[in-house]
């Protein structure tokens, strides 16, 4: 794995070789920050942001958004494997300064974040979970979200969450088995 774009380009990412983790292949990745840069849907620069980065798991979507300018990442992983792989990485490239990492389960993170907002959440649940609606509600109700923010979510092809009554969808793209989910708190 690699970092695509920005001060960090070309840059590795370790992993975990496993079967509890799937890090987000830089193919998909490359087309999500396409998505946020070119899309006239999502107004959003990455530069300056700040990023709540859910499920992180070995981080390559938050340390992709550190390399392009992001101000700040808040990384939540309840994985003590991916969560310390993640820490090795944020070292290894001397961006540990730029992130905070919660080595927890997401909802047990929120009582710390009160006070945050944030511009682009990123969450990449396992396919599996069919509860992190109930997180991303929990977002919702907080207020963490700025004026100008946007969803990511990374799911399953086949999976079919709903977003009523949280989430206003604004588009929708599949790459192999994956579907990227991009949207607003309405």
């Amino acid at each position: 794995m690699r970092i695509i774009g920005g001060s960090l380009k070309g840059k590795t990412i370790d992993y975990l070789k496993n079967l509890n983790t799937r890090p987000l292949k830089d193919s998909v990745k490359e087309n999500i920050f396409n998505i946020l840069h070119h899309s006239k849907l999502i107004d959003i620069k990455i530069k300056d942001a700040n990023i709540l980065d859910l499920y992180s798991g070995i981080g390559s979507f938050g340390i992709e958004c550190i390399s392009r300018g992001a101000k700040k990442i808040i990384f939540v992983e309840y994985d003590i494997n991916a969560a310390n792989i993640l820490k090795k990485n944020l070292i290894k490239h001397s961006i540990a300064n730029k992130a905070k990492l919660f080595n927890r389960k997401v909802e047990d993170t929120f009582g710390e974040l009160k006070n945050e907002k944030f511009n682009i959440f990123f969450l990449d649940p396992p396919f599996s979970d069919k509860d992190f609606t109930k997180n991303l509600s929990l977002i919702k109700k907080k207020q963490m979200n700025k004026k100008k923010h946007v969803v990511i979510i990374h799911r399953e092809k086949k999976n079919l969450d709903n977003f009523d009554n949280i989430l206003n969808v604004l588009l929708v793209k599949k790459y192999g088995r994956s579907k990227i989910i991009f949207g607003l708190f309405n």
